[in-house]
């Protein structure tokens, strides 16, 4: 075996070769005999283990090598001298004194001394009765390696005593330093400090290292506000942190909340060209993403690979909550083939991650692939996740899915079923038509413990409603009264679409709900249902509907505005259905409905009810044939959008029954096989048909 002692520290090698020197001293060379193996220098011999020991020791021996050569009359060959080592056969009986002397072996037996500490009981006669073995020659490098070696922080205070009353050490808070480390190892954090305040008591001066260990122990803790704590305590110790240190502050003062400072320094580290790692670009790009840049987030991961830090599983993990909360999960997808594309396994947080990105955007298929790779991996789901799947299956109506979703929750062992997870069973079937269904499952939901809530409530009105059951609407009203719920604009708008598809014979049953609930909106929908035909077109109804919608959200508006137009189109009232869209153009509830460019006129009807989107047809109609009566030119294609999509409890969109209401008319618009959803038409075809229009108009 080879054992190279060059390569000792400065700090030991003198006294290393000065016991070697002991060992080698001339009273006991003259019981050494010259072996054929053995000169000093020799040639190695590459088929046998050697053994090397430094220059200086060999240099030392020769002489008394030469002497003991000559003494037996064995002539010496002359070789050249080896500055480096010299060759010693294992099998001499020197070799393992040689092999005790040297600095691998010393520094193994001080760390087998560490690990005897820690076992050792935490009083300082045992402590003491293992470090005695050192003897009187203790160096300060042989405790700094036995401290470092250690992961008991109850002896290593010990056994830092114990060092500091033999030691005569030129800096001594180089053994506290090294202490403190073991307290770090250990995330003791409370160890760390209160030898910290040890020190001060004993007059030793903290420095840089002594800070930056309690900020890297406060950080493996997970306690950033303790690490900005030690932090901005430097400058008050006389330390001034350095390039490392402030690097792992971007990431504290990012998870304390602290955004500006952590961007002030993060900054600062571009211009300064600092080391960052993984984790502190992970806080960033968290940082980025709270503040709703999500072009940053993907502008640090892009810098973060340029300057050769490796995304970890924490980095990716940010980047996909990150492109969910930015409702993008094309780039999440992106980002999780990069992840594994660089061998990063994903964590739980991953999936997680994931599967909210995909929710947020209603990529439903994508979701449950997320879902069923986690149940193939073992990975326990939590109760939000399973909500947040459920959820997903009730806005793009995948009712099976989410009974098998909502059974292996109940199976699971690990999650049970809260109230907003039966709210989201009972809206999937509601939404379906399901009475059944949905009514067995809020018995079940009661049963389990959970009172109805207006969310609930909200789906079974929904679902009675659909399904013709206008006495059961008014029996869950009543219901939501006695339990003294309060509703909301959303379940008022739920109640007017259900007016929309309730038979006329039953319209005073649930406007009475409404009045008893909503008086103001009870005297529109009045005025739609029973009131005078010229008093409703009027501007008594512009007035109340105008009031109406100041008073109520604005994410409800478009819904409200939409069943009231509705409403009218069932009743025939195609007139109050003009002055509704009218007023809803004009408060700027929809927008953009109409569109004129050189080369096309088009009508935009995507984000409308059927009755509204009839009405808006019927309008625009109107003034196509006011702009040839007027002389106005029509350009070479006109177009009616009504989008591609289907509802997603319905087999039929907004499309299909447009291309059905437009065959009625005899309009010449037919669906653009190149543009779907799109309904185009020529210039010439539509004067021919409008002036068609008009002319049976004037016969009637």
């Amino acid at each position: 075996m080879a054992y190279n002692l060059s390569a000792s520290p400065s700090t030991s090698l003198s006294h290393e070769t000065h016991l070697f020197c002991n060992s080698l001293s001339p009273p006991n060379l003259h019981q050494l005999r010259t072996h054929k193996n053995l000169f000093f220098p020799l040639k190695i011999h590459p088929g046998n283990p050697n053994l090397r020991v430094s220059s200086r020791v060999s240099l030392q021996e020769l002489p008394a090598a030469n002497t003991a050569s000559q003494n037996s009359g064995t002539p010496i060959e002359e070789k050249p001298i080896s500055k480096s080592t010299a060759w010693v056969n294992p099998k001499s009986p020197r070799a393992s004194k040689l092999r005790q002397k040297s600095h691998d072996y010393r520094h193994a037996s001080l760390l087998k001394l560490a690990e005897s500490l820690d076992s050792c009981a935490p009083v300082e006669e045992d402590v003491s009765s293992v470090l005695n073995i050192l003897g009187g020659g203790v160096l300060e490098q042989d405790a700094v390696i036995v401290l470092n070696g250690m992961s008991n922080t109850e002896t290593a205070p010990l056994v830092l005593d114990y060092f500091r009353k033999r030691l005569k050490v030129k800096r001594e808070v180089v053994l506290y330093n090294v202490t403190m480390k073991v307290f770090r190892k250990c995330k003791d954090l409370i160890g760390a400090e209160n030898l910290f305040t040890k020190m001060l008591e004993k007059g030793v001066k903290p420095d840089n290292v002594t800070f930056s260990t309690l900020i890297s122990c406060a950080r493996q803790c997970s306690l950033p506000e303790k690490a900005v704590e030690w932090f901005e305590k430097m400058p008050s110790f006389g330390c001034e942190a350095d390039k490392v240190t402030c690097s792992v502050m971007v990431d504290a003062y990012g998870r304390v909340g602290n955004v500006e400072l952590a961007l002030s320094l993060y900054d600062r580290a571009r211009s300064e060209k600092w080391r960052l790692d993984a984790v502190t670009f992970s806080t960033l790009i968290r940082i980025y993403g709270s503040l709703g840049n999500f072009d940053g987030c993907l502008n640090l991961y892009e810098e973060m690979k340029a300057l050769g830090v490796r995304p970890n599983a924490s980095v990716y993990n940010s980047l996909l909550d990150g492109m969910g909360r930015a409702k993008r999960p094309w780039q999440a997808k992106n980002i999780y083939r990069d992840m594994v594309k660089n061998g990063v396994e994903p964590t739980w947080g991953t999936y997680a991650a994931l599967l909210r990105a995909y929710a947020r955007a209603r990529y439903g298929e994508d979701a449950l692939a997320v879902y069923r790779e986690m149940k193939e991996k073992k990975l326990e789901l939590s109760v939000v996740l399973y909500n947040t799947l459920l959820s997903t299956c009730a806005d793009v109506g995948l009712a099976d899915e989410a009974v098998e979703i909502f059974e292996d929750m109940k199976s699971s062992g690990t999650c049970m079923p809260d109230s907003w997870t039966f709210a989201s069973l009972i809206t999937i079937y509601s939404c379906s038509g399901k009475v059944e269904e949905a009514e067995a499952m809020l018995d079940e939901m009661v049963g389990s413990g959970f009172e109805p809530n207006l969310f609930v409530l909200t789906s079974l009105i929904q679902c009675y409603g659909k399904s013709g059951r206008t006495d059961d609407v008014v029996r869950t009203f009543d219901r939501m009264l006695e339990l003294n719920i309060k509703p909301d604009d959303r379940f008022f708008g739920c109640l007017l679409n259900v007016i929309t598809q309730a038979p006329i014979e039953d319209l005073g049953k649930l406007t009475d709900c409404i009045e008893r609930a909503n008086p103001k909106l009870g005297h529109v929908v009045q005025l739609l249902v029973n009131g005078d035909e010229k008093k409703a077109e009027g501007e008594i109804l512009k007035k109340e509907a105008g009031e109406l919608f100041g008073s109520i959200s604005v994410d409800v508006k478009k819904a409200y505005c939409n069943c009231l137009i509705d409403l009218c189109v069932n009743l025939n009232q195609l007139g109050r259905a003009c002055e509704l869209l009218e007023l809803g153009l004009g408060l700027e509830i929809y927008t953009d409905i109409m569109s004129k460019t050189p080369m096309q006129w088009s009508l935009h009807l995507k984000s409308l009810s059927l009755g509204a989107a009839l009405t808006a047809l019927h309008i625009w109609m109107n003034d196509l044939s006011r702009a040839i009566e007027n002389g106005e030119e029509l350009p070479s294609l006109l177009g009616i959008n009504t989008g591609h999509g289907k509802h997603k409890f319905s087999e039929k969109g907004l499309a299909g029954v447009f291309e059905d209401h437009l065959k009625e008319l005899n309009a010449p618009f037919h669906e653009a096989p190149e543009k779907i959803g799109w309904f185009l038409t020529t210039k010439v075809a539509a004067t021919s048909w409008l002036e068609s229009r008009r002319l049976t108009d004037v016969a009637a």
